[in-house]
């Protein structure tokens, strides 16, 4: 067995697996084969980027992108539901990562993904904790190895 072969066996065996899941739809398995080929390194069998781009079309979101963020929920545009942060969630039900995501959607790079309140409260715990400051001033090290007997 070639070592194309075998990758062709694994891929085949990981989306079988995947397609014997009772809520996946054909377009996500095909996305999934595709996706594997493209990351395996089998770049004969997968489309290239452009053409992969230009085929995929932009999903329609299942709430409206404006009100998709509120002041403590971030809503999925895949599937409607409301969470603090999305990293999770996307890549555990939908497959997709967050510049996949974005792209499905034609986001922005910059949107968050992240509620506003949950962000914040984060950042408040973080400098509250001294994170991010250094205390750049201290003994040399050479002090500390001189009174050595």
């Amino acid at each position: 067995m070639t070592k194309s072969q075998s990758k062709e066996d694994m891929i085949a065996k990981i989306v079988a697996a995947y397609a014997s899941r009772p809520d996946v739809a054909a377009d996500d398995i095909v996305a999934l084969l595709a996706r594997l080929r493209r990351e395996m390194g089998d770049e004969s069998a997968a489309p290239s980027t452009s053409e992969a781009h230009a085929a995929e079309p932009v999903a329609e979101p299942a709430v409206p992108i404006d009100k998709a963020m509120t002041k403590d929920k971030v809503y999925c545009l895949c599937c409607g539901k409301g969470f603090k942060m999305l990293k999770r969630h996307l890549g555990a039900e939908h497959g997709l990562s967050e510049a996949e995501y974005r792209a499905m959607f034609g986001l922005p790079e910059d949107m968050p993904l992240v509620a506003p309140s949950y962000s914040k409260k984060k950042a408040d715990y973080a400098k509250s904790a001294g994170f991010g400051k250094y205390a750049r001033t201290g003994r040399p090290a050479a002090d500390n190895d001189a009174k050595v007997s």
